[in-house]
């Protein structure tokens, strides 16, 4: 492959944090409450954040939860702690209120949450790091309800970052899924990309896959690809990394290159459709409306855009005016 782009690390954007997530602090009870009533608050209500006229996180208050409590509007909610910032020379507690709404009414009268995946684009480093932080947190205790040994109840503690069991004691801890995605070139450094058969039409992207059990990430990498697309792979660079909460993933980044471009073919259960891209045909399909790329904050899309602009005669401007999420 003629490009750089492979040895090159990405920036992406959910993995952007500012927050000292102080876990020293997750075992002093009598800390955090300090912190709290003094710390600034983001309020998740059935997976989406509370935001303000210019979709920027809307801190709330410990005076401002209280509030909510009163109206019956929401549930008695989880505290979740997310870490301490520095700012004007003190440290400010930041943490989650993960509570989901019981009248329907809750979520109007002026009142917009929205989620991560609509707001992400426009927050700064320190509030992707507590979003990112919240909603995959958030996303566990909402299922983890239960103790997995016995199936008893389970409560929160250490600052939401575990859950004990009610009955015997026992600490269960949120897990991440990894799974890995793969930028595949060939040796005239086309890509190919794939399109699922969930996705819109013209929606293209990278192949991805979880990790299983005893596996190691090149030869996920390597596998995924091998199933989806048809071809082998080799040269696998590691890209970079980042959280997908969504609900709870971290995407492990690979750029591949393939020595046999003639063999891709959809798997025809996931992948229905594979297409080969030269800079200049993925240009003017987007120019033409022809293709919709992963959206900005996704990992797919900063590989794209790598490998895209990696070729000086190239900018990533020409990329813009075609993406889509899942419909």
């Amino acid at each position: 492959m003629k490009s750089g782009a492979a040895n090159t690390r990405l920036d992406l954007p959910l993995a952007r944090a500012a927050v000292d997530r102080a876990g020293e602090l997750r075992v002093n009870p009598d800390e955090l409450s300090k912190l709290w009533d003094a710390g600034r608050i983001l309020h998740l209500s059935s997976g989406k954040f509370l935001v303000g006229v210019d979709e920027q996180l809307n801190f709330l208050g410990a005076a401002d939860i209280d509030a909510l409590k009163l109206t019956g509007k929401f549930e008695s909610g989880e505290k979740l702690f997310l870490g301490i910032n520095q700012e004007s020379g003190r440290d400010i507690g930041y943490f989650a209120w993960c509570a989901d709404a019981i009248d329907v009414d809750a979520h109007e009268n002026n009142v917009e949450f929205q989620t991560l995946r609509s707001i992400g684009d426009h927050l700064s480093d320190l509030e992707m790091g507590l979003a990112v932080h919240a909603q995959a947190l958030s996303n566990w205790h909402h299922t983890h309800q239960r103790c997995s040994k016995c199936g008893s109840t389970t409560t929160a503690a250490n600052g939401g970052s575990l859950r004990k069991c009610d009955a015997e004691g026992s600490e269960l801890y949120p897990r991440t899924d990894p799974a890995i995605i793969v930028l595949v070139a060939d040796r005239t450094d086309r890509i190919l990309l794939g399109r699922q058969k969930v996705w819109p039409e013209n929606r293209f992207s990278c192949f991805a896959g979880f990790v299983e059990p005893g596996e190691s990430f090149e030869h996920c990498a390597a596998r995924e690809v091998g199933e989806e697309s048809g071809v082998s792979v080799s040269d696998i660079y590691y890209l970079g990394s980042q959280p997908w909460p969504f609900p709870a993933s971290i995407m492990i980044s690979f750029q591949a290159v393939t020595d046999n471009p003639e063999a891709a073919r959809p798997d025809g259960d996931e992948i229905e459709e594979i297409l080969w891209f030269s800079r200049e045909s993925m240009k003017n399909a987007i120019a033409e409306k022809n293709l919709l790329l992963p959206p900005a904050m996704s990992v797919a899309r900063k590989m794209i855009e790598a490998w895209f602009a990696s070729d000086q005669n190239f900018q990533v401007s020409d990329l813009v005016g075609g993406e889509s999420w899942r419909a």
